[in-house]
């Protein structure tokens, strides 16, 4: 399985220089390193700067965001590198700023690669002097900074040259009291050693265990399989005994009369079906709280 990092945090805060520090050094050990990135960026060093820095696979995503709203863009972007590059052993994911990181797994946790990607977490960037003026932001954008720090793994606190002594150790203390465990890195211009990253992001995830957000949050996803074909209102019954903790499941379906497995997606309790005109897994991705109890029964 590929590992895949993906890489979050708010407009500029330095996300590019950290995913260019992280291709030279992974590069220096040897491995090789695909990207998949937004052009829906502030920083106009992306897709050149990567390509610039050697023979990197990079797909990107135009004019969108790695959301749920652009899952199914991902999802080919993501097919696309494994197809088009067979050596690949480490899958660095660069979102725009304005993405959710929740939303931006949920699209990347696809059934169509349940086996064949291992997410291994959330690094997130934040930028120093932009947080001491974090009030001065609509309330909207406020949250999604917030959330963004809530969900990560590992914290790069950027630019820590640009605020004082003082200032950085209110803002360490700050982003401590919003995410209890993840190891916060003073950083400047992107500089966080991937072996750091690696290291902290190690401990084997399966796929009962949490592997979509922060440690301090029970958000987890778990993949339900279908031994045989089954009937669409039978499924719908079911996801109305489903407790409010199940947030969001996609995946394929094996339905009775239906040649291939149908699309099903759920959230937020409302429930959507559409055809598939070729063989797809017969798998479910379910994310929420909780959910290990929670399985098909045939």
């Amino acid at each position: 399985m590929i590992d895949v990092y993906l890489y979050s945090g708010f407009l500029g805060s330095g996300k590019t220089s950290l995913l260019l520090h992280s291709i030279a050094q992974l590069k220096a050990e040897g491995k090789k390193p695909a990207v998949l990135m937004n052009e829906f960026g502030e920083l106009p060093v992306d897709s050149d700067s990567v390509s610039a820095s050697g023979d990197v696979p990079l797909k990107e995503l135009l004019s969108g965001c790695i959301c749920c709203t652009g899952s199914e863009k991902t999802e080919a972007q993501l097919q696309a590198l494994l197809e088009d590059y067979k050596d690949i052993d480490v899958i660095l994911i660069e979102t725009t700023g304005a993405a959710h990181p929740v939303e931006a797994l949920d699209a990347v946790y696809s059934p169509l690669f349940a086996d064949r990607l291992r997410v291994k977490g959330i690094v997130t960037v934040a930028d120093a002097p932009r947080w001491l003026h974090r009030e001065e932001l609509s309330p909207r954008i406020h949250s999604l900074m917030l959330e963004q720090i809530r969900h990560a793994h590992v914290i790069a606190l950027n630019k820590s040259d640009l605020v004082t002594e003082s200032q950085l150790a209110n803002i360490s203390m700050e982003l401590a009291n919003l995410n209890t465990s993840a190891p916060i890195v003073q950083t400047v211009q992107g500089k966080l050693d991937f072996s750091f990253i690696e290291k902290t992001l190690s401990a084997e995830k399966s796929t009962q265990q949490p592997i979509i957000s922060g440690k301090n949050l029970p958000l987890s996803s778990k993949v339900i399989s279908f031994s045989r074909p089954v009937k669409k209102e039978d499924v719908e019954a079911w996801t109305t005994d489903l407790p409010d903790t199940v947030y969001r499941m996609k995946g394929y379906i094996p339905i009775e009369g239906v040649k291939n497995p149908m699309l099903f997606q759920y959230a937020y309790g409302m429930v959507n079906w559409m055809p598939e005109y070729i063989k797809m897994p017969e798998r479910l991705v379910v994310i929420g709280e909780g959910i290990d109890q929670i399985d098909w029964n045939d």
